[in-house]
């Protein structure tokens, strides 16, 4: 398969004035696949501000960060004061000769400065200018980090263990679900714009990518008024999915058995054919009400075979399964080293990270 992504928009434009990280995302994500990117950071902060956000091992007088370098890859940077009308007039030139413009700015700064949507489009009708706000409101600019997000939009309260504290996704996930929202209506934008040649604004917000990600929790709440507990990695709508138990190596195995016939074939691998035949089992309605019951049994057969063992039988029998990876252990999967890429920075300092990509055109 001819894989050509990495010039799939070769020859467009695109400018950024995003920081953090959703709107980097999307830059970078048009950075692999060819597009002429232009980064723009605040040069009086000395840039975005996750150049800061280190770990305690990261070189303190680097001007980069690993989180930094995570969405930052193949793109041209540039540091402009946007209050300081030289800087502010080159920033404007380079934005009008763009396809594509993409901000997080709070509408007031932008507006203040020149750098919204109805300011630049007034200039080139062809633009097309892509707007990240925090919550559904534009007007409404108070702060929004990501944890702030998972808060206001249930994550947290769904997310940890039964009778413990809400847990934080480890990763930023509602700026990622953002980034994603952005780069589909983008797509759709630059299709309107071959089939009309007149470019548009297109919004969306951390608040409004979050909610469209509640899917089936929301649905259990719309339709049968059931609020999500914390449960763990458990699934509230099936059983065993989600569910963890100790190996005879003290290793962590996960089951996730999302059909009766994944069910049978646990059973028969673990030499449990007698939970077939019993009506507290034989339905996943019945093994939701009787989880507790169920792993018990199940811990007792797993508990006689390591996690290699216990991978390879049910492996061998098509039973979803896993082992817990940290991520030393991730990035010894071959498809995971193929997904990263690597840059060296103007001063020579290599820089690695994970594509945003994951797909192939062929």
């Amino acid at each position: 398969m001819y894989n050509m992504q990495h010039q799939f928009f070769k020859g467009l434009k695109v400018v950024e004035f995003a920081s953090v990280l959703a709107g980097p995302a999307v830059g970078m994500f048009f950075a692999e696949l060819g597009a002429e990117v232009i980064k723009i950071e605040n040069k009086t902060t000395g840039g975005d501000v996750t150049r800061g956000w280190k770990q305690p091992s990261e070189d303190p007088t680097s001007p980069i960060s690993a989180y930094w370098c995570s969405v930052n890859w193949g793109k041209q940077h540039l540091l402009l004061d946007l209050n300081d009308p030289t800087d502010r007039a080159t920033a404007k030139q380079i934005a009008l000769a763009a396809d594509v413009v993409i901000s997080n700015f709070k509408p007031s700064s932008a507006r203040r400065m020149g750098f919204d949507s109805d300011s630049l489009r007034a200039e080139n009708q062809q633009l097309i200018y892509a707007q990240l706000n925090s919550y559904a409101d534009p007007e409404d600019e108070s702060p929004a980090f990501d944890a702030v997000l998972q808060a206001e939009a249930g994550f947290l309260y769904m997310n940890g263990e039964a009778e413990r504290p809400p847990v934080k996704l480890p990763v930023a996930l509602i700026d990622i679900l953002a980034a994603h929202q952005l780069k589909e209506a983008i797509l759709l934008a630059l299709l309107q714009r071959e089939r009309s040649g007149e470019g548009c604004t297109v919004t969306t917000s951390l608040l409004e990518s979050a909610l469209a990600s509640l899917a089936n929790q929301a649905s259990n709440y719309l339709m049968n008024g059931h609020i999500p507990q914390r449960m763990g990695t458990r699934h509230p709508n099936i059983a065993p999915y989600g569910d963890t138990y100790i190996c005879a190596d003290a290793q962590t195995l996960l089951l996730a058995v999302g059909t009766e016939r994944q069910f049978s074939h646990l059973c028969t691998a673990l030499g449990l054919n007698e939970l077939l035949q019993n009506p507290d089992f034989q339905t996943n309605t019945a093994r939701v009400s009787n989880r507790d019951q169920l792993n018990v049994i199940l811990q007792e057969q797993i508990k006689k075979l390591t996690l290699q063992e216990a991978m390879t039988r049910l492996k061998a029998s098509g039973v979803p399964a896993a082992r817990i990876r940290d991520m030393k252990s991730v990035f010894e999967i071959p498809a995971a080293q193929d997904m990263v890429l690597e840059e060296k920075m103007p001063d020579g300092q290599p820089t690695k990270r994970v594509k945003t990509i994951a797909f192939k055109i062929g």
